[in-house]
């Protein structure tokens, strides 16, 4: 994992940034690639008397580029103040950097909590940011693989905040700290493995064995990979 550094934000303050999880009926079973914001390249007309004048329509192209120059500005403004304020933050409970340099893709680990069936476990996941961010939430899925009604075979994960509660003034640490709250406190009411909700509600001494060793295998110091 290239860029990875340790943050930290064990204080119980953070709890308070933790959101509920929502309404995942229609869940997206993967995430695409960042959006990015289309350019208008048109081209330039001249006028008939040659005098090499652009038409309005250049005019309006240039306009459209200055703005999405901007736009991603403003984008890897924020994230870059993102960035320095994890690096100086000091947390047990998730890790975060760039990947390959990349403002906009992410490498994350987050440290199964203690007293769950996650205890010990080691988590990876992606997180891809629009150049629309923060107006846009990430997009983030796990890459190891885990036991949890809220988390399907493909990695997505149902959080509400990931979706239509996302609000600019969460941040990418805001998410970890709710992924991690997940984890300690599931939704089986809400699952995005039926299954698994399913088993959680009617076989809870099944399902925490299930999830345990799913832990130890995919996710143990001795087991995991990036």
């Amino acid at each position: 994992m290239s860029s990875m550094f340790r943050t930290n934000s064990t204080d119980d303050s953070n709890n308070s940034n933790v959101v509920e999880v929502g309404d995942c009926r229609d869940p997206a079973t993967e995430y695409n690639s960042a959006d990015s914001i289309p350019v208008n390249n048109a081209d330039i007309d001249f006028v008939e008397s040659g005098a090499g004048y652009p038409s309005t329509s250049t005019a309006s192209s240039s306009k459209s580029r200055k703005k999405t120059s901007g736009a991603l500005s403003r984008s890897a403004r924020r994230i870059q103040r993102e960035l320095a304020e994890m690096a100086n933050d000091r947390s047990s409970m998730y890790s975060a950097g760039l990947k390959d340099d990349n403002l906009y893709e992410w490498d994350c680990v987050i440290l199964g909590p203690a007293d769950t069936v996650y205890e010990g476990g080691t988590f990876f996941l992606d997180l891809r940011l629009s150049h629309n961010y923060p107006f846009v939430p990430p997009k983030v899925a796990f890459r190891t693989r885990i036991y949890h009604c809220n988390v399907n075979s493909h990695g997505a994960i149902c959080v509400d905040i990931l979706r239509h509660n996302w609000s600019p003034a969460l941040t990418i640490a805001k998410v970890l700290i709710s992924i991690c709250s997940l984890l300690a406190d599931c939704n089986p009411m809400d699952p995005l493995d039926y299954r698994i909700g399913k088993q959680y509600l009617k076989d809870r001494e099944n399902h925490d064995k299930t999830a345990r060793l799913w832990t130890k295998t995919f996710a143990s110091c001795s087991n995991v990979t990036e």
